[in-house]
């Protein structure tokens, strides 16, 4: 090492935050014009190692910022302040398919930004850095309240952001890959909303019983969050991702108790047997098997089995009949479900009810279809096990990193403002950060 780069400092502001959270690297006392590497390095929950890194020269007061130098390569090229978050990837030699998703969300993602003199791409492992600094990223911002809800039979966990209240509630669910998932509802918690998350594919009574739950059982959900305390009772919103958006846009069409304020559906469609169960939507989608293609990479396509598009009204949720305000996220790359043909159906139909002035798309290219909160790390294919079988395959999600990251943070934004605008009258009444830690 040269020994004028031993007092490198390395700060990074804020350390600790939510995961939403923009931070600042800066790299300082470096030799103006040298050449280094920044480095992120994460150990997720499975024992599993992700890494980033990126190469930059240190300019005339040697001095790196990475929210305003560009990257000259490395993970992700450029300018891009959160680059070493969202291009995250499995470091070398791990075991294929690998996703990250954050199972405890009451400790944070811990990353630990190094600096290793020189452009380095490889065996960071064996490479002494020149400074070194553990983030904390958070999913559950201070004061926010995690509580398990097993009442009625149900399978969830309920999010209270800090103080009294009330508070807006919301729904939220996810999608064929079943069990409960909690980090989007702890974040959406910690921005003012009392979330509940919802597991209806695997929940405790289904496991106990070999029966799949009914639209009551969302009601019942729905009623549990109501009647909370420190919950707005009239204003509910619900969220699905993916399979979540056939219940989320059945529910808040048809269900006579589930009075909506407003719905967001991420990477879905409405196309189901409209009076079918939960059941009988699967059986739908797995009678159409015969359209599942797998690639060159032995990846498995499920895009077409809802294509076309019917006509049959039968088949697909009446969305003219709704009457809440509906926010679409599409990825347009989605190679999972056909998310963007079925967001052009839906605004067909609704312009033809005379209801589309409820309706709000966010379509965006070269993304794909596991649109999460920003910069969780872009998979582009991952192990699945799929629900019936609980056989492991490998799902093509579809995405290019840059464009997919984008959307996720640009949908984010955007979905938050709708919630806010829908459920609390266009205020910002309510966000939490960690910024007086």
């Amino acid at each position: 090492m040269d020994r004028n780069q031993c007092c490198v400092k390395l700060s990074i502001r804020p350390s600790r935050g939510l995961m939403d959270e923009k931070f600042v690297v800066l790299v300082q006392n470096i030799l103006p014009g040298s050449q280094l590497t920044v480095h992120a390095l994460h150990q997720c929950e499975d024992g599993h190692s992700w890494q980033a890194y990126a190469h930059y020269t240190a300019d005339a007061t040697g001095t790196v910022n990475v929210s305003k130098d560009c990257s000259l390569g490395g993970t992700y090229s450029g300018v891009e302040p959160m680059g070493l978050l969202w291009s995250l990837g499995p470091v070398p030699g791990s075991k294929p398919g690998l996703r990250m998703r954050k199972k405890n969300v009451q400790t944070p993602m811990e990353v630990t930004i190094s600096v290793y003199q020189d452009h380095q791409a490889e065996n960071f492992v064996d490479l002494v850095p020149l400074a070194g600094v553990v983030v904390e990223r958070w999913y559950m911002a201070p004061g926010v309240r995690r509580i398990p809800i097993t009442e009625e039979n149900l399978t969830a966990t309920l999010f209270l952001p800090p103080g009294p209240g009330p508070f807006p509630g919301l729904l939220d669910l996810w999608g064929g890959g079943g069990q409960l998932v909690e980090y989007r509802t702890a974040l959406l918690a910690s921005h003012g909303i009392a979330s509940l998350a919802l597991d209806y594919l695997t929940p405790k009574i289904t496991l106990e019983t070999g029966k799949m739950v009914d639209n009551q059982y969302f009601e019942t959900a729905y009623r549990v969050l109501q009647q909370h305390p420190q919950v707005l009772g009239s204003r509910i919103a619900m969220l699905g991702l993916s399979f979540g958006t056939c219940v989320t846009l059945k529910m808040a069409v048809y269900s006579k108790v589930m009075k909506l304020r407003c719905t967001v559906c991420i990477s879905g469609s409405h196309v189901q047997p409209v009076d079918g169960t939960l059941e009988q939507i699967l059986t739908f989608f797995k009678d159409n098997g015969a359209k599942t293609r797998i690639n060159e990479k032995n990846e498995v396509i499920w895009r077409e089995l809802l294509l076309p598009i019917p006509t049959d009204p039968s088949l697909k949720v009446d969305v003219g009949q709704l009457q809440c305000p509906l926010l679409l996220v599409v990825g347009e790359d989605d190679q999972n479900w056909p998310a963007p043909e079925s967001a052009t159906d839906i605004k067909e139909m609704m312009e033809r009810a005379g209801n589309n002035h409820l309706l709000t798309v966010l379509s965006y290219p070269d993304a794909g279809h596991l649109i999460e909160p920003p910069y969780t790390p872009h998979v582009r294919a991952s192990s699945f096990k799929t629900l019936d079988t609980r056989q492991k395959i490998m799902a093509l999600w579809g995405g290019h990193m840059v464009a997919h990251s984008r959307a996720q943070e640009d949908a984010w934004r955007k979905m938050l403002v709708f919630l806010r605008e829908n459920l609390y009258g266009g205020s910002n009444h309510y966000a939490t950060s960690f910024s007086h830690l």
